[in-house]
């Protein structure tokens, strides 16, 4: 159940962890956590999913280009038999408002199914809106209770979609 890195598919690229492509994508989402949630929670975020969890065999590390350059990204590993759990979620700061986010679930979705996953388990936290926006409006499902809890009341939120 992988995504095997490869060739460019419209702009999409299935990478290893270390590419360099992916420096953009996990600069930007420690930039991001750390502005809302503060330094301790942004950096345990990055350190709690190591980029190693999202490769063959059972998940993969996308990206997609413009021009060379890295614009949105995400990743997908095992969570159980059935089930992918989506991380790292991110669209460049210059190209938000452009679908770039969508097009990147829709192709983690795609790459999952392909890998015989059949349904979607993601968190996010409760300070990002727009995440909340883009996984409602993409048929996820909130799931009750909060999956993990921090000082200050922050709390990780999840989701869940059932794979066609």
């Amino acid at each position: 159940m992988s995504a095997v890195p490869g060739p460019e598919r419209d702009g999409f690229v299935v990478v290893l962890p270390g590419d360099p492509r992916t420096h953009p994508l996990l600069e930007g989402l420690h930039l991001e956590y750390v502005e809302r949630y503060g330094p301790a929670i942004g950096a345990e975020e990055m350190t709690h999913h190591p980029v190693a969890d999202f490769t063959a065999s059972a998940g993969g590390l996308l990206l997609l280009l413009e021009g060379g350059a890295t614009v949105g990204g995400g990743a997908f590993r095992r969570h159980d038999d059935a089930t992918a759990e989506l991380k790292r979620v991110w669209t460049a700061p210059a190209h938000h408002r452009r679908g770039i986010s969508r097009r990147v679930l829709a192709e983690l979705e795609r790459l999952a199914a392909a890998g015989g996953y059949r349904r979607i388990h993601l968190t996010t936290g409760n300070r990002q809106p727009k995440a909340f926006a883009l996984y409602r409006s993409s048929g996820y499902v909130p799931l009750p209770g909060a999956a993990r809890v921090y000082p200050g009341g922050v709390h990780d939120v999840g989701f869940e979609k059932v794979l066609r």
